[in-house]
């Protein structure tokens, strides 16, 4: 359910959008999934989307090389360009450092 992330510090990556079109989405979201995972750096993902197409993504990253280079893996270049051409109205993508963590489990 939650992303199982170290103590901090480390990143977070959000990126919310607004998502009009889906044909291709899905297998390509999964495929960026399974990529992003056995990329060095990678922590874990959260995600969730709205009837209305917003959707928010937080993925969690050990420093910003990591991010930088998933931000500039081909394939997920191609990706980007096609939410950029066929998917997406709108996003922003904020880089963040996660400093403090705390939870709660009834």
């Amino acid at each position: 359910m939650f992303a199982k992330t170290p103590e901090p510090p480390y990143y977070a990556v959000i990126f919310t959008s607004h998502k009009h079109a889906h044909e291709g989405y899905d297998e390509t979201s999964d495929r960026m999934l399974a990529l992003a995972q056995t990329q060095d750096g990678f922590l874990g993902i959260e995600s969730v989307r709205g009837e209305d197409g917003v959707g928010i993504t937080v993925s969690y990253w050990r420093d910003l090389e990591s991010i930088a280079r998933w931000k500039a893996h081909g394939e997920h270049r191609v990706a980007q360009q096609r939410g950029r051409s066929d998917w997406y109205s709108a996003y922003v993508t904020r880089v963040c450092k996660v400093e403090r963590t705390y939870d709660f489990q009834a």
